[in-house]
């Protein structure tokens, strides 16, 4: 049986802080373990947030060339052959670091009409990784005067 003090308490107790001290010590340094476990989790989410971004971005400017391309292509009296080449000049005036190996190549739609396909890369951010591939196309009849009753 516990002794009691002078002051009416029990020696055999420990006290009311020792006791919230050894409650919470197992509980000790859990915050680091948690962020030391979670932290490489959020730099995966943020670092797929971003490459997707450029990926994003490489797609629209892919598909901007291509319908670049059959536009100049397209116009009245033009040389059909050109879209490619309007297509490639066009990604090299407004993206060249951003959609890397580029390669834009004719299209056959059809008989009056043209089209071009915009091949290529996003960037990386990762390293020795390369990114993810894109591939953009367009197409477009070509414009031509035509008489009444003419096809």
């Amino acid at each position: 049986m516990a002794t009691l003090c002078a002051t009416g308490t029990s020696a055999a107790l420990p006290s009311r802080r020792r006791q919230r001290a050894l409650r919470s010590e197992p509980e000790r340094g859990s915050a680091s373990v948690e962020l030391a476990l979670l932290f490489p989790a959020l730099l995966l989410v943020v670092t797929s947030l971003v490459q997707y971004g450029l990926w994003f971005h490489a797609r629209s400017l892919a598909l901007a060339a291509a319908q670049h391309g059959v536009s100049v292509a397209r116009s009245y009296d033009a040389d059909h052959s050109t879209a490619p080449a309007a297509a490639r000049a066009f990604v090299d005036a407004h993206g060249a670091d951003t959609l890397v190996n580029v390669a834009t190549t004719p299209m056959s739609a059809g008989p009056g009409e043209v089209g071009v396909e915009v091949t290529g890369r996003a960037i990386s951010i990762l390293p020795g990784i390369p990114g993810p591939p894109v591939r953009q196309a367009a197409e477009a009849p070509i414009e031509r005067f035509t008489t009444a009753g003419a096809p």
